[in-house]
């Protein structure tokens, strides 16, 4: 959706939960969104499904996402307020009143002067990092990453401890509390986002039979969580997360081209997929996409821990085992192709701490799987093969822009 100027003059509206923040519009009196692209508060993450179609505070909080999206990517150097109206297609007078907002709610200052072709320089603004922060939260099954992001996402906190995922729902949610406790530090965050291995259902927050772990079926992690520390708590595959984290960090050159399509592979304790296809993740009606480690490619293979025979997960995963790297590559690279043939994306990218261990090996390996297909139907290159940004900690930094995305407009939550 566009920036909406006949409306939005009154005010940035909706960055509710933000310290210091109203969310309220001066000029007509109205709470900000309520779960637009502009706000994450508390309603859109713990409440009930969904949330109401489009109305003047949630177009009031589009806008502001847009300027502050703008100003998170200029970065220190800022930008001005005729730059702002120019890329955002809004009126100087809009730009002023929501930047006038910002300003007042400390999400905004001043970042110095620039020269002008014509009068006087113009001042430039910029974001306040500080103004806000989210916890982003990986549980894995073996180990817990913790992260304390500011509103850029860059991370001023970290934690890491031992996790044991079947050690049953109040041992995992008494851990997990306690670790965000320790990493907050006085903090009051927007929340918290937990990124996890699925199934699970991203809108309710309620997991299903996590792979290894049946017990988990059911349960309703995102409230428990949240009664638990009294935050905003939003919950996501680990895939889809690390997906949402490279996807953002597009916005600001650090990443794949925005509004692009890509699969992001993740080979850990597990093999999945996070797939963000036109710049936006997609999880599928039912949160039920990327379970790429579950693709049967050998009837008569080894057992699953899914039920099936010879999925990739299991097959990569005993090619680790036996220290087989190159094989492993290849059944990764397999899987990859599969996804590119039937996708079309353009990029793949390669995470998680078995893949950290030997970026090399799975770069070449499924390089060389996809350049064999792309041979094989002429016509054009490749599609090329990278590693994800992030490292040991990208699906913990993705977990936190769970929370933070929304408030650029880059992302749903």
């Amino acid at each position: 959706m566009g920036p909406v100027n006949r409306t939005d003059v009154g005010g940035s509206g909706g960055v509710t939960g933000v310290p210091g923040g109203s969310g309220r519009d001066s000029g007509a009196g109205e709470t900000g969104g309520a779960g637009s692209a502009g706000g994450a508060g508390a309603a859109a993450v713990v409440g009930g499904p969904g949330t109401p179609g489009v109305n003047l505070p949630a177009l009031r909080s589009h806008n502001a996402a847009l300027v502050l999206d703008l100003l998170r990517t200029a970065g220190a150097a800022g930008i001005s307020r005729l730059e702002l109206a120019e890329r955002t297609g809004l009126t100087p007078q809009a730009v002023s009143k929501i930047t006038a907002r910002l300003r007042a709610e400390g999400l905004a200052a001043e970042a110095g002067r620039r020269a002008s072709t014509g009068g006087k320089p113009r001042t430039v603004l910029r974001l306040v990092p500080e103004a806000g922060h989210a916890v982003g939260l990986h549980l894995d099954r073996d180990e817990l990453t913790a992260v304390l992001c500011d509103l850029t996402g860059a991370v001023v906190a970290e934690r890491r401890a031992p996790l044991d995922l079947g050690a049953g729902a109040d041992a995992v949610v008494e851990g997990a509390a306690g670790e965000v406790e320790a990493l907050l530090g006085g903090v009051s965050p927007l929340g918290v986002g937990v990124a996890l291995p699925g199934p699970l259902d991203h809108t309710l927050g309620v997991l299903h039979r996590v792979t290894g772990f049946p017990e988990w079926d059911g349960f309703a992690l995102r409230d428990a969580l949240a009664g638990r520390l009294g935050l905003p708590v939003v919950v996501d595959k680990d895939t889809n997360a690390a997906a949402l984290g490279v996807a953002v960090g597009a916005g600001s050159g650090s990443g794949p081209a925005g509004g692009g399509s890509f699969a992001y592979l993740h080979l850990g304790t597990g093999l999945g997929a996070g797939l963000v296809i036109g710049g936006t993740v997609h999880r599928g009606a039912r949160t039920g996409a990327g379970e790429f480690g579950h693709q049967v490619i050998q009837l008569d293979g080894p057992l699953c821990e899914c039920g099936n025979r010879g999925c990739i997960e299991v097959l990569c995963l005993d090619a680790v085992g036996r220290g087989t790297l190159d094989e492993a590559a290849r059944v990764l690279g397999a899987g990859a192709a599969n996804l590119v043939g039937l996708l079309d994306i353009d990029l793949v990218l390669l995470g998680g701490r078995t893949v950290a261990a030997h970026e090399e090996v799975f770069v070449r390996g499924v390089g060389a799987v996809l350049g064999e297909r792309a041979r094989r139907e002429g016509g054009g290159t490749a599609i090329p093969v990278g590693v994800a940004p992030g490292g040991a900690r990208g699906v913990a930094e993705g977990a936190a822009q769970l929370l933070l995305a929304p408030l650029f407009g880059r992302g749903d939550g």
